[in-house]
């Protein structure tokens, strides 16, 4: 699903949906109140973001499940699973499952360290430590309400922030921004950006951050490249790759979690090569692609490059002693 343009931008049409969103923001804060989380018998670190649609959540996961694993804990990943039928839990298998069972980030995340969906997160605690994980790391989740988060980090998209301000469906966040804000242990500003706005004037510390592009950026520089993507914002991967000097000659935006049909495949490739292109897409968007579709098809890793990367790594160290959590 793409998110509706009026989201963006305050106006009359966001104004009309604005009764509707202050019952909903009321709605999630009752429900918030009226749940007692349920205490989990290992740390579990949750990154989550604020509005609907990609703000960076699973780069960041990702980076924080491996600085945890470069301390000597035992780290498994858990996703909801979006876009997958499996409810779970299930230990994700990338050479057995597919996106359309457990979703595409899960497989991503597989690649690094176990990783379990569950539609249920308690459950999906339980599975990994039983498994033997000594912590957990949360690939979105900040609004689940069951599960008590030893660390949680607020994920914000530097350019987009919070859209119009408006939460669903009059705009895209999914609370009230005062409530999580309150509920957040960290914000962390993803992307370039000169000032802070003054709604992030909270009192909670703020680490900022950029993506960076895999070594494969090389391939691309210089060369005339077709984009294509189905993932939240799929125009920061376009701007990416411009950044690493490739030559956009075409870009094409999917909505978010899209799966691809066979012949929406083959007429990118056939654009491609009118356009004598190098067809270029993500990593998450490839997750969801057959093994013969994927062919011809090149990929742009990412990865997180943090302003100050020692005050992340003292934030982890704080919640692990002696190099376990």
């Amino acid at each position: 699903m793409k998110a509706p343009r009026f989201w963006h931008n305050d106006g009359l049409i966001p104004l009309l949906f604005s009764p509707l969103g202050v019952m909903y923001g009321k709605a999630c804060q009752y429900y918030f109140s009226c749940i007692t989380p349920w205490k989990p018998p290992i740390p579990v670190i949750c990154v989550g973001n604020i509005v609907a649609g990609g703000a960076g959540k699973t780069p960041i996961a990702m980076d924080i499940g491996q600085r945890l694993a470069s301390q000597g804990v035992t780290t498994h990943f858990l996703s909801r699973g979006y876009g997958g039928h499996l409810k779970g839990p299930v230990l994700v298998d990338p050479a057995r499952h597919s996106a359309r069972e457990v979703g595409d980030e899960p497989l991503n995340l597989a690649r690094f360290a176990p990783t379990w969906i569950s539609r249920k997160r308690i459950l999906g605690v339980k599975a990994a430590a039983n498994a033997g994980a000594e912590a957990v790391v949360m690939d979105d989740g900040f609004q689940n309400p069951y599960l008590e988060k030893n660390l949680s980090l607020l994920v914000i998209d530097a350019e987009y922030g919070v859209g119009n301000g408006r939460v669903i469906p009059a705009g895209p966040m999914r609370e009230p921004l005062s409530a999580a804000l309150e509920r957040a242990d960290v914000l962390v500003v993803l992307g370039k950006i000169r000032k802070l706005p003054a709604w992030l004037n909270a009192d909670k510390p703020i680490h900022r951050a950029v993506i960076i592009p895999g070594p494969e950026f090389k391939n691309f520089r210089g060369k005339r490249v077709l984009a294509f993507s189905g993932i939240g914002r799929p125009k920061k991967f376009f701007n990416l790759l411009r950044s690493c000097g490739a030559n956009v000659v075409a870009s094409f935006e999917f909505p978010d979690h899209h799966f691809f049909s066979e012949s929406e495949i083959v007429w990118l490739k056939r654009r491609a090569s009118d356009l004598k292109a190098i067809l270029v897409s993500t990593e998450k968007d490839v997750a969801r692609l057959s093994p013969s579709d994927k062919k011809e098809i090149e990929v742009l890793t990412v990865s997180i490059f943090w302003h100050d990367e020692m005050a992340i790594e003292e934030l982890l160290v704080r919640q692990c002693v002696g190099g376990k959590c």
